[in-house]
């Protein structure tokens, strides 16, 4: 069993040091560094870190908004790891801990709940989503079109999110 790290800032002027410094103290053989947005999905050193895990290894964050950009990102990256047999930690998030019974629970809720975001948006019809996208795109207000189709203004905004608008 190998715990890793994975420490990234979004910018070159930001330093790295003391993720890294964080992620060393907390047992990681080897902390996988990167400078990059969390906004790319082609990110390298988290495409080798996730290449290299292997089951009974555990990846360690110092943050979750180190790893992932969005719930739904953060549940993907979990799933690839839970396939290889993977754990995963943050330090300072310490509900999202696969590696005990309390943490995969309230990761399985977390994923329950991202699942039910996306059954309401699929509650609107497929011409719905693209009116309500198109109302959107000319500047409307997202509780507006809410009220239009009778949804609540979080799932147009994950409507919209989904959709990159």
């Amino acid at each position: 069993m190998t715990t890793y790290g994975y420490a990234r800032v979004s910018t070159n002027g930001q330093d790295l040091s003391s993720q890294e410094a964080e992620l060393l103290a907390a047992g990681c053989a080897k902390v996988f560094k990167e400078k990059v947005s969390g906004a790319k999905t082609d990110r390298a050193e988290l495409a080798k870190l996730l290449h290299k895990i292997e089951s009974g290894d555990v990846l360690v964050v110092t943050r979750l908004d180190r790893l992932a950009r969005s719930t739904r990102d953060l549940l993907n990256v979990i799933a690839a790891l839970t396939e290889r047999g993977a754990g995963f930690k943050s330090l300072k998030d310490t509900w999202a801990d696969t590696t005990s019974p309390h943490g995969r629970l309230m990761l399985t809720v977390l994923g329950g709940l991202a699942e039910f975001e996306r059954e309401l948006i699929r509650a609107l019809t497929a011409n719905q989503r693209q009116e309500a996208m198109h109302r959107l795109a000319r500047g409307e207000v997202q509780a507006d079109v809410a009220r239009t189709f009778n949804v609540s203004q979080a799932t147009i905004s994950r409507l919209s999110a989904t959709a990159g608008v």
